[in-house]
């Protein structure tokens, strides 16, 4: 979408709400990965967002649920597992970030993808949103796909439908406020889904996105490391793992930086996920 499409659509802003707390379970389908690090509570108003999260040990492997399936819209179908690629003509790739906007190293990747012209897709957590509205009104401005990835971040397993649902929610209500739109792709936090998560992702319109390659940056693993993982891993229709935020992402930045034009003098198209997806 063009850049003053969004502007139009942009709504006035609503007040950020406080972080939820949850407990109990939910019939699991986890899926894996040490993919974020966990999040920590909410800061106080007007105070900088200075998460502290510790990694997952979930991986991309399913188990199965134990709560009955729902009658929802036909629109969203309501899915088992999460997409793990893209349908893509030639060398099409998808760059993902999780878990921002966090304005120490949001801006830095915002500025390279308008430095190659590239969109990607941000996974967004509402609390973070919260306290960076004008970084998702960027995101808005310069064509990117913004996805919900909760309100704070917790592990959907742990917590029960309503829980689930209100976490979601608020993520999509204040994404829809700010960016204009509601989202269209949902991401579980550590890649964690379960069975309540595939349906009510659903009934709000969203598909359930999860990844190809993980860059497992969050560990800080070396920016080359991080270049390697995602130059080994190219190919059509691969989603690539990133954060831009939930810790020290300086190594992310540096890494986007080398590979991305890399990627585009090898022929590859990055770009975002479109809908219809069957």
């Amino acid at each position: 979408m063009k850049k003053d499409q969004f502007l139009t659509r942009r709504r006035v802003l609503l007040a950020g709400a406080a972080a939820l707390g949850a407990a109990g379970t939910a019939g699991l389908f986890a899926l894996g990965g040490a993919d974020e690090p966990a999040p920590s509570a909410a800061p106080a108003a007007g105070a900088p967002v200075q998460p502290s999260r510790k990694p997952s040990a979930y991986r991309l492997q399913p188990l199965t649920g134990d709560e009955p399936p729902r009658a929802l819209p036909p629109r969203t179908p309501v899915r088992s597992e999460p997409l793990l690629s893209m349908p893509a003509r030639g060398r099409t790739m998808y760059l993902t970030f999780d878990d921002g906007p966090d304005p120490r190293y949001t801006p830095d990747i915002l500025d390279t993808l308008r430095e190659y012209d590239v969109r990607a897709t941000f996974f967004v957590c509402g609390e973070m949103a919260s306290y960076n509205r004008d970084l998702l009104a960027r995101m808005a401005d310069e064509g990117h796909v913004v996805g919900n990835h909760t309100w704070t971040h917790p592990l959907l397993t742990q917590l029960d439908r309503a829980e689930i649902r209100d976490e979601m929610e608020r993520t999509s209500d204040i994404i829809e406020d700010t960016y204009g739109e509601r989202p269209r792709w949902f991401r579980a936090p550590y890649g964690a889904w379960n069975r309540a998560a595939f349906q009510l992702g659903a009934a709000m319109g969203m598909e359930p996105l999860a990844w190809t390659v993980d860059t497992e940056d969050w560990t800080t693993p070396g920016t080359r490391a991080i270049v390697r993982a995602v130059e080994d891993g190219a190919g059509p229709g691969v989603v690539v793992l990133s954060h831009d935020a939930g810790g020290d992402r300086s190594q992310s930045v540096r890494a986007l930086r080398s590979y991305l034009p890399q990627l585009l003098d090898s022929g590859y198209h990055l770009t975002v996920p479109s809908r219809p997806y069957a």
